[in-house]
């Protein structure tokens, strides 16, 4: 017998029938003899449209309110499930994130996790019941409803199997594993079997879609091992593990890309120490995530400042810099949201030199100018222009030898 959390995306509770499948795989499991708990997104374009509610009421809206709408979406996929499975007679109880309690920060729309006390479900499951939870959800320091962020589900499923030492956690979604880029865009995209946290961290920070950032940082702090596997389809899925668990390590794993992303120049900045604290101090208060940074050489007291901010944090990073201008000293602000960040990871490239040649000779040669460099130890991002992100896709695909026969 083993102890499993199931979560479930948006796509694969889309309507009634889909929802019925998910209550026959759950029904499998428990009938195999293990106890299980679930945690499920809402259902596929219910969020969308509960954030274009909030958004068409004031694009600047209340983070507060904000969570109180788009959480509405869980709750009803929770309770659409519990139904699904005792009509199938299993014994299921819906839970939405204050009943839990998964208590996070008060960083509504994006908040952390901070703690979970998993022995009321371990209590439940160990009784034969389904747990099945509403994921994105959170319950805030003062007792507000908080949301985790596009993709939270994840997270609120890796939290879960971590609180009741789960066995694994089986991600079911769309797609019948991690690929080595997606499959739309290279058709010979090949599925991994196994893929490394802190490969599958990099990757998911960069923009492949398969799951969320924080709930692969959590999944390695707490080494909750993650399956990804297809809602639709009863093929062997991609494991998340441990390093010392794969016994290949290739120079690149994977090719992801992020069409999520903005650039922002700040012209003429004053160049002088403290200068940078005073420019993305008021952005970190904002909540608003930096990426890549470059800043150039000064020539006249003043410099550029680029950097990258999410899309959707465009309209209130510009807010926050504007407000900031009179200590910063900017004379203009220069944004533009059509840019791709495309990145190569791999844990092989700690130990070999020339893979970010090898990425800059695939772009010269495909035309494609690179507009920013950021590394780290195991990947390398360039910010390109959005009308090249299929072609620096495919080109570096190949260029890594990652297309399958």
């Amino acid at each position: 017998m083993a102890r499993i959390v199931m979560k479930f995306g948006g796509t694969s509770v889309a309507d009634l029938d889909r929802i019925r499948n998910v209550a026959a795989r759950v029904k499998r499991e428990v009938e195999a003899g293990n106890e299980v708990a679930v945690v499920v997104s809402a259902m596929s374009g219910v969020t969308n449209q509960l954030v274009k509610w909030c958004q068409d009421l004031s694009p600047l809206h209340d983070a507060r309110e904000y969570d109180t709408v788009v959480a509405t979406g869980e709750q009803v996929t929770t309770g659409l499930l519990a139904i699904a499975l005792q009509t199938l007679g299993v014994d299921a109880r819906s839970w939405q994130g204050w009943q839990v309690a998964i208590r996070t920060d008060g960083a509504h729309g994006k908040a952390r996790v901070e703690e979970i006390d998993g022995a009321l479900l371990v209590e439940r499951m160990g009784q034969g019941q389904v747990p099945v939870i509403a994921g994105f959800q959170g319950i805030g320091p003062r007792n507000r409803i908080t949301t985790l962020g596009r993709g939270g589900s994840d997270l609120s499923a890796v939290a879960v199997a971590a609180a009741v030492r789960a066995d694994r956690c089986d991600i079911y979604t769309d797609v019948d594993g991690i690929y080595t880029t997606d499959p739309r865009i290279v058709p010979r995209a090949r599925k991994l079997t196994h893929v490394a946290y802190e490969e599958m961290l990099e990757l998911a920070s960069v923009g492949a879609k398969v799951l969320q950032t924080r709930s692969v940082e959590l999944a390695m702090k707490q080494k909750v091992r993650v399956q990804v596997l297809s809602s639709f389809e009863d093929k062997p899925g991609s494991l998340v593990v441990d390093e010392d668990e794969i016994v290949e390590q290739p120079l690149v794993t994977g090719v992801a890309y992020s069409r999520d992303e903005a650039k922002v120049t700040l012209r003429r900045v004053p160049d002088k120490p403290g200068i940078a604290a005073t420019v993305f101090g008021p952005l970190a208060d904002a909540n608003v995530n930096v990426d890549m940074i470059v800043q150039n050489l000064g020539t006249d007291g003043t410099t550029d400042m680029t950097f990258t901010v999410g899309k959707a944090d465009l309209p209130r990073a510009r807010e926050v810099l504007e407000g900031a201008r009179p200590e910063i000293g900017f004379s203009e602000i220069v944004a533009d949201p059509e840019v791709t960040k495309i990145s190569v990871v791999g844990i092989g490239m700690r130990s070999h030199a020339g893979v970010a040649a090898t990425m800059f000779k695939t772009l010269a040669a495909k035309g494609i100018n690179i507009q920013v460099i950021s590394t780290s130890e195991i990947k390398t991002s360039v910010l390109v222009g959005g009308e090249y992100t299929e072609l620096a896709v495919r080109a570096l695909h190949t260029a890594y030898g990652l297309d399958a026969p």
